[in-house]
């Protein structure tokens, strides 16, 4: 079918399936970026999102009409919080996808095949690739990571481990290409992978407009609190007070200090607010870290205790790329955050990294537009 774009050419119409991991927020703020920018050039582009991700989350990340198939294909593994695995849960839950593999592909596959895509995009369900495989559907994955990697490193010992991993081994490798993103993790028993640049949202600084809203004063700080899709609260009404800072926080935490304003209630995209701060506080995770170095935002950060394999690589690029200051977990629970916002605000913001990703990504994708 063929329709006629803004700029008056004609082009083929194309319908995009993006598969997109629930585990937390950061595999939507990979593909968000893309996605806007496929539109842009394809502004005929049908997208059908398939996540466990609410809809007003994936509105707040995308600035274009899409189809909304809520599906689990992709756990991830099982939070006890942002910061800690529930390994065992996370077994069983593999353990239970595992034992009716066969079946749940078909399932998936009968599912993509209704929805009739030209291309399905995985940021980065290893169902969903060997569905789409098994539609005779084409598919390109993306992630800094995959779970094959991350299931090894926790339960890779187990008894039943080396034959889940052999299915997502081959899972991944059904795709046609595995982006991998930098930063990102190793990935050494895939056969498929290319690598590719940063990936981040363009941003604007609105940090003019937040003054001129009464957020704060020209000579005051502002702190962005970004701990992630899975829910950690900070206790903050036991933080003391620093003067001259101002922090914006999820509307959810319930937090009243006056010093303190919602993420919802400025009315701007979160790269926005995250460009208009002075300093972000965040564990490490590729959404949060790529959008600050892509802005030059320094950044705190508390490490995930649990050891998730992703992280050594993450924090290793932000120590050489971007501005930033551990601080240790215990510190952040009791707000005594003061020596590391004084670091980073006296090293300050640093020439922004380009997102060269999201290009080379688009590029991929348009390649299947013929």
């Amino acid at each position: 079918m063929l329709y006629r774009a803004s700029v008056g050419r004609w082009r083929l119409s194309f319908r995009l399936l993006a598969a997109v991991s629930g585990h937390g927020f950061g595999h939507l703020a990979q593909v968000a970026p893309i996605l806007d920018t496929l539109y842009r050039e394809l502004p005929g582009l049908q997208l059908i999102l398939r996540t466990s991700l609410p809809r007003e989350r994936l509105e707040t990340r995308l600035r274009m009409p899409f189809e909304w198939q809520q599906a689990s294909d992709d756990f991830g593994m099982v939070q006890r919080n942002a910061l800690q695995v529930d390994v065992a849960a996370s077994l069983a839950r593999y353990r239970k996808l595992h034992e009716r593999w066969g079946e749940q592909v078909s399932q998936v596959a009968t599912e993509l095949a209704a929805a009739k895509p030209d291309l399905v995009f995985a940021d980065v369900p290893y169902l969903t690739l060997a569905a789409a495989k098994a539609a005779g559907i084409p598919a390109v994955a993306m992630c800094s990571l995959n779970w094959l990697e991350i299931f090894r490193y926790y339960s890779g010992a187990e008894p039943e481990a080396a034959a889940i991993m052999a299915q997502m081994r081959e899972a991944y490798n059904s795709a046609e290409v595995f982006l991998r993103c930098q930063p990102a993790m190793p990935m050494p028993v895939l056969g498929n992978v290319r690598e590719i640049g940063l990936v981040s949202a363009v941003a604007m600084n609105r940090r003019d407009e937040l003054e001129r809203a009464g957020w704060l004063q020209p000579h005051e700080r502002l702190v962005l609190i970004a701990m992630g899709g899975i829910d950690h609260r900070l206790p903050m009404e036991s933080w003391p007070r620093y003067e001259g800072v101002r922090f914006i926080v999820p509307q959810a935490w319930g937090i009243g200090r006056e010093d303190c304003h919602t993420i919802e209630s400025s009315h701007f995209s979160f790269a926005d607010l995250l460009a208009s701060s002075d300093a972000v506080i965040t564990k490490p995770g590729y959404g949060t870290f790529a959008d600050a170095a892509a802005n030059g935002v320094p950044v705190i950060y508390v490490e995930r205790e649990d050891g998730w394999p992703e992280q050594s690589h993450l924090v290793a690029w932000l120590r050489q790329n971007a501005h930033c200051c551990a601080v240790e977990r215990e510190a952040l629970e009791s707000g005594e955050i003061a020596p590391a916002m004084q670091a980073v605000f006296a090293q300050g913001r640093y020439p922004p990294l380009a997102a060269q990703g999201v290009a080379e990504v688009v590029a991929v994708l348009r390649g299947y537009c013929v």
